[in-house]
């Protein structure tokens, strides 16, 4: 649905109708959306975007936009712009910024149309100072123009921090449509609850803070499921299957949250590097189509949210999972005399074909030889076995079929800080405390209650091939949705 809010007020509407409830006794509203990445992969609703680069002399063999899809860079009429600046990776300048460059590029650009800025500095999230300053010169041009900056966004590495600075930017405008949608969804529901959105680590944001910040939602699908799936189980690591109409997901958790990814992310053909959990995602979900032609084979093509007009048991024409798993016993779903002239034999074929998919996915995401536990959980889990060679216990929570759902409405708000830092001698603790401050003031920007945030996570890593004892400090904090009465 184009419209994000007429959907949240249509199903709102269907829940109170089906299950009275008073608009007032709602505490808070917590939100799961596809809708920013679903702009970036079909190319539409982008703003006309500008990037600036603060780097020359270096970094002019690679402009901005390198290596991203035509279709995409067409989209968002790109404008790329390099200019002096940047920082050494020990905070030394590599040139001076220049102010009256910045502001001639940024004339320039809104000539030719750009309606958002993306701002990059060499190793801005050692030191920030250009990029705020380059800020600064922008807003004061063109106030109502949204500047998104790189340090805020991304991680270490300049082309893929660019590239998702420069994605978040092109979706400033649509975030600001559909998170007033929302909020005019909710006020015409008489819901005065504050809203928060998911982010992809599976903690949450306030509404304004997802304005600035749309990327941030990227990967909330896999993540609500993933955060679900450990309340319902009880389970705080392990791996989380979570099967849908079209693909299987497999993540990780750790501590009861996804562990992220440790290198770059590549969204819809752009590589980036900004906080993205682990997931392996399979063609293999309940309206998978099945065929016999050579052998079986099990998608990856699927009649996905057709499958309860498509599937045989539902009276379709087309045999898909669902068929073959009800057929096979492991499922009551329709009418299981619809697929009782199927052959068994092919039933069982399909069905070793579909577990051993499964299995073989759920196995490429351990990290060692050990047994983990395994929880399965979305509309499609009966396609999961109950046992599997790597996994030392198949959960099947209730109500597993909301999973999503249940890890949106109990998720925490969460700040991180993910950045080198030249650590002198003796200051190490120091260094720790003030990343331990940053992620803590993250996460109460983002609307997290300041007296019940806490440090979840600290990773440190030596870079022993940069001089300056530098290293790598990645800081997680997360914290209690303040309450609203």
């Amino acid at each position: 649905m184009s419209d994000v809010g007429q959907g949240i007020t249509g199903s709102l509407r269907r829940l109170q109708s089906a299950y009275s409830f008073d608009p007032a006794d709602i505490d808070a509203v917590m939100i799961g959306t596809t809708h920013f990445i679903n702009a970036l992969v079909e190319a539409e609703r982008l703003a006309p975007t500008a990037a600036i680069r603060l780097g020359l002399p270096a970094t002019g063999g690679l402009p901005p936009f390198v290596g991203w899809p035509a279709r995409i860079t067409e989209a968002l009429h790109a404008l790329p712009y390099m200019c002096h600046g940047g920082h050494e990776f020990d905070g030394r300048e590599i040139s001076p910024i220049d102010p009256d460059e910045i502001r001639r590029a940024a004339q320039d650009a809104v000539a030719k149309g750009a309606r958002s800025f993306a701002i990059s500095s060499v190793f801005s999230p050692v030191n920030s100072e250009f990029e705020q300053r380059a800020a600064e010169i922008i807003n004061a041009e063109f106030p109502e123009l949204p500047v998104s900056l790189s340090n805020e966004i991304g991680r270490v590495g300049l082309l893929e921090r660019e590239n998702a600075t420069i994605i978040n930017a092109a979706l400033r405008e649509l975030s600001a449509d559909v998170c007033s949608s929302l909020d005019q969804s909710l006020v015409a529901l008489n819901i005065h609850a504050p809203l928060f959105l998911s982010q992809n680590d599976g903690t949450l944001m306030d509404v304004d803070f997802a304005r600035k910040y749309p990327v941030a939602t990227f990967a909330s699908g896999p993540t609500n499921s993933m955060r679900g799936a450990a309340y319902l189980s009880g389970l705080k690591d392990c791996i989380v299957v979570d099967v849908g109409g079209t693909t299987t997901d497999v993540g990780v958790l750790q501590s009861g949250f996804p562990r992220e990814a440790a290198t770059e992310i590549e969204v819809a053909g752009i590589r980036t590097n900004f906080r993205m959990p682990d997931v392996l995602s399979v063609g293999l979900g309940g309206g998978s189509r099945i065929r016999f032609d050579n052998g079986v084979t099990v998608g990856p093509d699927s009649v996905g949210y057709r499958v309860t007009e498509e599937a045989l048991v539902f009276g379709g024409n087309t045999l898909t999972a669902t068929d073959i798993m009800v057929a096979a016993g492991d499922a009551e779903i329709g009418d299981p005399g619809l697929v009782s002239h199927l052959d068994p034999s092919m039933v069982k074929a399909a069905k070793v074909e579909i577990y051993r998919r499964i299995a073989e996915t759920v196995d490429r995401m351990r990290t060692s030889s050990d047994l983990v536990p395994v929880v399965a959980v979305g509309g499609g889990a009966f396609l999961v076995p109950e046992q599997m060679a790597c996994a030392s216990d198949v959960a099947r929570p209730g109500h597993s079929g909301v999973a999503n759902a249940i890890g949106a409405a109990i998720a925490q708000v969460g700040g991180e800080v993910d950045r080198i830092f030249a650590i002198p001698a003796g200051k190490r603790e120091e260094v720790l405390d003030q990343a331990r401050e940053e992620a803590i003031s993250k996460a109460i920007a983002a609307g997290a209650k300041a007296s019940t945030v806490q440090i979840v996570e600290i990773d440190e890593l030596p870079l022993a091939y940069l001089p300056g004892n530098a290293s790598r400090v990645r800081v997680k904090a997360v914290g209690d949705l303040p309450a609203s009465k």
